[in-house]
């Protein structure tokens, strides 16, 4: 486990006025879904550590933002962690760039990340209160991007993922999400595109 003063530096970098939806929040709510899968979790504490730092750096006009949280995450927890969960922490945090899982990685590496992945998009599949909470979040992450703009940007984006054959990896995140998630991209679609 991390000591206090690692978890208060950590909680800070969520913090400011830029962040809506990505603030420290976001990682509280994944915790407690690692607190339901963990033992389904062959390397829990990689997965809790990805959690805790995947947006410690959100720029939301930069594309480099995964890297960069990466990077930061190895120096912020290097020396603190064992090496080879610290390796896994950083393929955890670099897949959230496409939100993918990258070839090469054994079962269990590949099934934890499936988990992770699945919990960071959750809010996809959140009661439609929570997901419009959401998207008002991102929209004020983007505010000074004109309206106009970003409607187009954020429907084409949630189209993406509509285009999925499935939004989750695991079996869990199927279950639990990929349904009310449907819902919440087409009604957000729809809206988007219909300048509700």
């Amino acid at each position: 486990m991390l000591d206090e003063t690692l978890l208060d530096e950590i909680r800070r970098l969520h913090s400011g006025p830029d962040r809506g939806y990505h603030s420290w929040s976001h990682p509280v709510a994944l915790l407690a879904l690692h607190a339901e899968v963990e033992r389904f979790l062959h390397d829990p504490d990689a997965v809790r550590y990805a959690i805790l730092l995947h947006d410690a750096i959100y720029e939301p006009r930069r594309a480099d933002n995964e890297s960069r949280s990466a990077a930061l995450a190895e120096r912020m927890l290097k020396g603190i962690v064992p090496d080879n969960i610290l390796d896994r922490t950083i393929r955890l945090i670099e897949a959230t760039a496409r939100h993918a899982i990258p070839a090469g990685l054994s079962a269990d590496e590949a099934a934890d990340m499936a988990l992770f992945l699945d919990m960071d998009l959750s809010i996809l599949g959140a009661p439609p209160v929570d997901f419009d909470a959401y998207e008002a979040g991102v929209r004020h992450e983007y505010r000074e991007v004109p309206d106009a703009a970003f409607r187009l940007g954020r429907a084409t984006i949630l189209e993406g993922f509509l285009a999925r054959d499935t939004l989750y990896f695991s079996d869990w995140g199927r279950a639990r999400f990929e349904a009310a998630a449907r819902e919440n991209l087409k009604r957000s679609v729809a809206a988007l595109r219909g300048g509700a």
